[in-house]
């Protein structure tokens, strides 16, 4: 009897074990038709669109990077930014190569004319042709800083393209996983932080930063510094309007995320309990109600990751760019700066904080989108 006991009881518990694995089975599987459904819902032909435009080597299908993301698969990501990490450090060095190496030869033919122009029966000789060569080389530098404006300014243009259609698409998916009064003002928040981008950084501080780069050429030609503090001035109001600018979003988005999600989170929870107080079907209902929702707060987030991986793709390029062009032109200064005049090495060095600034308008514009993304994704859950 006791051996008959314990059979049963060990059948039983694996009959219960059983029952309880094809509830979990179903269950899977019923999320993964929720899943279908709800990606179905969405329209990603504009976003592919621009990343084709933005990346046009990739071939990068946004719905399959969703998709691999809410399985837990980041390969895709971290294939993307390797590629493009080492694809940019390799086309900088070369680009950049022969600008260094001209700038080098007139640094080293300047410290020639300059330390050798007692050679010279008349001095104004010597000096009239290290102004020659330094007016060669305010050249140069003015138009290759002009070239770095422009590809930030176009790939700034790109980011805000790209968030520009990843915003209905991402906010459709908060409206339907948390309530269309979080995604509305968020949405509004994301358009005000896109004409912030276009009206500030790329009509007042990119070419606020070129009149930097030619005061700093100019204070240079003589050595007397008479344009320093003009120079420092429009330091002081690129970066402390940068900081500002990154402190107020970031604020807007966290104070935003306190109230809003909670509100659209309380009514949720009164449906669900109203749904489930039904007779006879509200436990079925409130169960398929719970996955309906879990499985769009996963849909947002896989698309909320993916966009944020994205907008830091499009980001890296010239942020490597500009660390590149930084390094180089500090390591020339520092090589050129036991021959060559003073005045050459502080043109050289104007040329590696102007590229600098140029860094931190990028890395910033970047993280104020970054930040808009996870502030929504953490706190729309």
């Amino acid at each position: 009897m006791k051996k008959i006991g314990l059979g049963i009881i060990l059948f039983l518990f694996c009959f219960c074990i059983s029952v309880k694995a094809s509830e979990i089975t179903d269950i899977g599987n019923e999320q993964k038709k929720v899943e279908e459904n709800i990606l179905e819902t969405f329209d990603f032909r504009d976003v592919n669109q621009v990343l084709r435009d933005i990346l046009p080597k990739e071939k990068l299908d946004f719905r399959k990077t969703v998709c691999a993301i809410i399985k837990g698969d980041m390969k895709i990501s971290v294939k993307l930014l390797e590629k493009l990490v080492s694809e940019k450090l390799l086309y900088e060095f070369r680009e950049n190569k022969k600008t260094i190496v001209h700038i080098l030869i007139l640094a080293i033919i300047a410290a020639i004319f300059t330390n050798f122009s007692n050679v010279f029966q008349n001095k104004q000789i010597g000096e009239i042709s290290f102004y020659v060569l330094y007016l060669l080389l305010i050249t140069i530098c003015l138009s290759t800083f002009q070239i770095l404006i422009d590809a930030v300014g176009g790939n700034l243009e790109k980011l805000t393209a790209f968030m520009r259609v990843l915003g209905p698409l991402y906010f459709l998916a908060v409206a339907i996983s948390t309530g269309s009064g979080t995604s509305i003002i968020f949405y509004n928040l994301l358009l005000f932080l896109i004409y912030i981008v276009e009206l500030l950084i790329l009509n007042f501080l990119l070419p606020l930063l070129h009149i930097y780069m030619v005061i700093r050429v100019l204070n240079n030609l003589s050595s007397e510094e008479y344009l320093s503090k003009f120079a420092e001035l429009i330091e002081f109001i690129v970066t402390w309007t940068l900081k500002t600018l990154l402190a107020a979003i970031v604020g807007l988005n966290v104070i935003q995320g306190l109230i809003s999600p909670a509100i659209d989170t309380l009514k949720r929870g009164v449906l669900t309990k109203s749904v489930e107080a039904i007779p006879a079907i509200g436990d079925a209902l409130g169960g398929t109600a719970e996955i309906v929702l879990g499985t769009a707060v996963l849909v947002k987030n896989g698309i909320g990751v993916t966009g944020a991986v994205i907008c830091i793709a499009i980001c890296i390029v010239p942020l490597l760019q500009m660390f590149v062009m930084t390094f180089l032109y500090k390591l020339v200064s520092a090589l050129i700066q036991p021959i060559s005049d003073k005045r050459i090495v502080g043109c050289v060095s104007s040329m590696g904080e102007g590229c600098q600034i140029l860094l931190r308008v990028i890395f910033t514009t970047g993280m104020l989108f970054f930040l808009t993304i996870a502030i929504v994704t953490a706190t729309t859950t």
